[in-house]
């Protein structure tokens, strides 16, 4: 009787042993096949540029001699002029920089006056500097690329006009420029080709802002 029992214990055990067995080496192939794939796409968005566009605009409630603006920006601008109390709105710098995907990218230039609130800044530099610590490609749940941008920093030196207040009697106070120091620093994430407005900067006494907007897109082959 025992033996009966033992040869059917074997008989019916052996089957789902190897059952269990298959679904395992079945489970494993297809993590292993998961995982090769999540690997691929990582590669190929790892071995991947990007052209990006900085567009530095001024807000203001002054005339501005250029008030155009770029078609591309036209859904940033509905924003813009639906949360931000300025009459005018004018591009002051566009930055173009090509960087690969897990880079990083670095920028310092001498530009022109950002503002042009004061005649005295009108030919007086700006000081400017870009970084980005690291750009990144991904992809979301459903498949789209993603942008990703950690340690966006800009930061401006801007002159700022004051005016000696000993001037002799019937001279006009002679004008004293100063730089002051402003900036940004943030984490950001965007849609391929679909520009984001990343942050405001208010600057001068004349209430003017510095708005950051920023796109990117990859790099046809």
């Amino acid at each position: 009787m025992l033996r009966i029992c033992l040869r059917t214990f074997v008989n019916y055990s052996l089957p789902i042993f190897l059952t269990l067995f298959c679904l395992a080496a079945t489970s494993q192939r297809t993590l292993a096949q998961s995982a090769d794939k999540t690997t691929t796409v990582e590669n190929k968005n790892e071995d991947v540029n990007l052209d990006t566009q900085l567009y530095l605009i001024v807000g203001t409630n002054q005339e501005v001699n250029d008030s155009r603006l770029p078609a591309s920006l036209d859904a940033v601008i509905k924003q813009m002029r639906s949360a931000l109390p300025f009459k005018n709105y004018r591009v002051a710098a566009t930055l173009l920089n090509r960087v690969k995907s897990d880079g990083r990218l670095n920028l310092s230039w001498i530009g022109g006056p950002l503002l042009e609130s004061a005649a005295e800044t009108k030919h007086t530099p700006s000081f400017n500097e870009f970084n980005v610590r690291q750009v990144r490609v991904v992809d979301d749940a459903e498949g789209k690329k993603i942008i990703r941008m950690e340690g966006f920093k800009f930061g401006t030196r801007i002159p700022i006009v004051t005016y000696n207040g000993m001037a002799a009697v019937g001279t006009p106070p002679a004008p004293i420029i100063n730089y002051e120091n402003t900036g940004l620093n943030t984490d950001i994430s965007m849609r391929e080709g679909e520009p984001v407005l990343v942050g405001t900067l208010n600057v001068g006494p004349s209430g003017d802002a510095i708005i950051l907007v920023m796109s990117a897109k990859r790099t046809p082959r």
